[in-house]
């Protein structure tokens, strides 16, 4: 083996040259850093601010590749918000804990529920992609459907109470709308009806209007489809078509039963 050929061609065949995985693996670190900021009682508020603006410096440094943006300028519009997302965090808390019949206290929400956890990366996330903050966002949400099996996008809206149940297999995409006090289950799937890369900038997913339940593995697909509000769908139903408020759409099984013979 020449070993200096082989480095030759691995650097040959690199073409993301400016790759930098430090930028992943720092915005892991602030995000971890932020959640406990927010929510362990023996993180210290004003301490932690502190430390996060120099973790916030180095994600600007790795990841503002365009001078003109003023990355470095985000921070402060950032802490100001943060109250504000802590508040809708709370009430995400509450409605799980007033949904869930299995859920024993409010420190368990906190703690224990992955649909906490992936929607509390979600509004901290969300915050930084309407300010134009580049790929951090991405990474943030990443981070935690790594760990929760919840993928949403950052750029998804998402009003007050709202509530996953189980968690596993979400996916909520980048153009969604979701109003307040909904609530879904695992497997449930906000998506586009195809995909093309001529369609960014426009809407692709669904609006889910307020107090609608949707359970588990039901899929929900188009930027013109309208789910109105107190509506329920169903486990398993398959939408590509708005419903009017009230609805209720539900997947029919066809089941056979095999017949035996007698032979």
């Amino acid at each position: 083996m020449d070993k200096q050929k082989v480095i030759e061609e691995l650097n040959r065949h690199k073409k993301q040259p400016y790759l930098d995985y430090r930028l992943k693996q720092e915005t892991e670190n602030f995000t971890n850093t932020l959640f406990y900021t927010l929510f362990d009682v023996n993180t210290p508020v004003a301490e932690n601010l502190e430390v996060l603006e120099e973790k916030f410096k180095l994600l600007v440094d790795l990841a503002c590749w365009d001078l003109e943006k003023p990355c470095s300028k985000v921070w402060n519009n950032y802490v100001a918000c943060l109250p504000s997302v802590l508040e809708k965090l709370n009430l995400d808390a509450d409605a799980i804990l007033n949904c869930d019949p299995a859920s024993l206290s409010i420190q368990e929400i906190y703690m224990a529920y992955p649909g906490f956890y992936a929607i509390a990366i979600y509004r901290l996330a969300h915050e930084l992609y309407i300010q134009g903050f580049p790929l951090v966002p991405r990474l943030m949400t990443e981070y935690a459907h790594r760990q929760t099996g919840v993928d949403i996008n950052p750029g998804a809206q998402i009003g007050k109470s709202f509530f996953i149940d189980h968690a596993t297999g979400v996916v909520i995409g980048e153009t969604a709308i979701i109003h307040d006090n909904v609530k879904l289950y695992q497997g449930v799937t906000l998506g586009a009806l195809y995909v093309a890369k001529n369609l960014q900038k426009t809407k692709r997913h669904p609006t889910i209007m307020s107090n609608v339940t949707i359970y588990a593995n039901a899929t929900i697909l188009g930027g013109e489809t309208v789910i109105g509000e107190n509506s329920i769908i169903g486990g398993n139903a398959w939408l590509t078509a708005s419903v009017p408020a009230n609805s209720t759409v539900f997947h029919t099984p066809e089941i056979k039963i095999k017949t035996v013979s007698n032979a």
